[in-house]
């Protein structure tokens, strides 16, 4: 859920060219402030497709070696970075593995980001990679799943009712995607921003 200050109707936008230069500031900072805890830093989520429209938040996945709440969220919270407290931004469910991650908020005011940090090995770190790449691979997908966001932000545009619908839809796209790295032979290949 979003703190008090990024309190807003869902919207789904059309691709934003500035999004890889925003993603590239933000990347800087998080790996200044980390250090060694980032092992790579990956542009995710809708806003790392060029052409798919998106909310303008733009995720970042941070793979780490292991997921460390007492030793990392000081390290971003000296740096203006929330926490966010809910259970499902704790823990979640990826090949059948239920896996841990933090995932922070933004200082106030900031641009609008979310900050996943996932064990560089984990399947959920894989699961972010495979959406990112098999969009960017497959346009009628990218397409789809475009114009699937944007009806459903024009009829659901409260965001937790909408992330709760997208994520069965979601299921099903990345059923498409595996099925799309098992025929290209697609593995992990590396961050966007290696070191």
């Amino acid at each position: 859920m979003p703190f008090e200050d990024e309190m807003r109707p869902v919207a789904v936008v059309p691709y934003r060219d500035g999004w890889p230069a925003d993603f590239a500031e933000l990347a800087g900072r998080l790996r200044d402030a980390l250090g060694a805890e980032a092992v790579a830093v990956d542009h995710v989520g809708s806003t790392s497709v060029p052409g798919l429209a998106a909310k303008d938040c733009v995720d970042v996945q941070v793979r780490v070696r292991a997921v460390d709440r007492a030793r990392q969220e000081p390290l971003l919270a000296a740096i203006g970075f929330r926490c966010r407290p809910e259970p499902w931004n704790r823990v979640e469910v990826s090949g059948g593995r239920e896996c841990r991650k933090l995932v922070f908020a933004p200082p106030p005011g900031a641009r609008s980001c979310n900050v996943h940090l996932r064990r560089a090995d984990g399947p959920n770190s894989r699961f972010a990679l495979l959406f990112r790449d098999y969009l960017r691979a497959d346009g009628a997908a990218r397409d789809g799943w475009g114009a699937f966001k944007q009806r459903l932000a024009a009829s659901v545009p409260d965001l937790f009712d909408y992330g709760r619908i997208k994520a069965h839809a979601t299921q099903v796209l990345m059923a498409g995607a595996e099925r799309w790295a098992a025929s290209t032979g697609w593995t992990v290949d590396g961050p966007d921003d290696p070191r």
